[in-house]
């Protein structure tokens, strides 16, 4: 029996195979995204699916991978925060292990603030203060180098996020998330908070030696 009459056949010829597999599929169209650096924080940004709505709803793709070259995300992390006012952070995750993560609000809404730790870098020491909320589905990056945390403004708020690397308990690190250099301004008085005892454990940010320099990488 001859290759074109078995391509099946571990001897077949290469062009047995290329008749068996067909055509190569058209490679596929990236879905449009808007992805836009914060003013002051150019490595930072906040990202921004195409969302499509009518009377029954909307539907969104959320993540493509695409979106983000030279990146590769390799776990989804996933909190729920029962009452408004929790705070979460400031957490960073030190190299080798370092993260860059992909904020998003699937329920509810956050007020989400990056530190930059970079020692070097000309906004060293600098925060951004932004709100995602689940009715516009806003996405947050946040590259290696920067702390994060959060306050969630609403009950049952749910977050979700993506990170480049997994999680290792031996490099995490973090901020207080009231530190009076930072100065954060977090939108609730203190009396409000909801904080984890590890969280509130935090060091301050002058007792803070950061394993980020500016252009460094991880």
């Amino acid at each position: 029996m001859t290759d074109m009459l078995d391509p099946f056949s571990p001897t077949a010829s290469r062009a047995a195979r290329a008749h068996r597999a067909g055509p190569r599929p058209p490679a596929v169209p990236c879905r449009p995204v808007q992805i836009e650096p914060l003013d002051r924080f150019p490595d930072v940004a906040l990202v921004i699916p195409d969302r499509h709505g009518d009377e029954r709803g909307f539907f969104v793709e959320t993540f493509r991978a695409q979106w983000f070259p030279g990146l590769s995300f390799v776990q989804d992390n996933h909190s729920f925060s029962l009452a408004p006012f929790t705070v979460r952070g400031l957490h960073f995750q030190s190299p080798p292990h370092a993260q860059t993560k992909l904020i998003r609000v699937s329920r509810g809404r956050i007020r989400d603030a990056v530190v930059d730790l970079r020692v070097g870098s000309p906004t060293y020491a600098e925060h951004a203060v932004i709100e995602l909320r689940a009715d516009d589905g806003h996405q947050l990056l946040v590259p290696v180098g920067f702390a994060h945390g959060f306050i969630s403004l609403e009950p049952d708020t749910d977050v979700t996020y993506k990170v480049t690397d997994y999680h290792s308990p031996n490099h995490d690190g973090g901020v207080r998330w009231d530190d009076p250099e930072l100065a954060i301004d977090w939108g609730v008085n203190e009396n409000q908070v909801k904080i984890s005892t590890r969280d509130r454990a935090l060091p301050s940010f002058a007792h803070l030696s950061s394993p980020f320099t500016y252009g460094g990488g991880a």
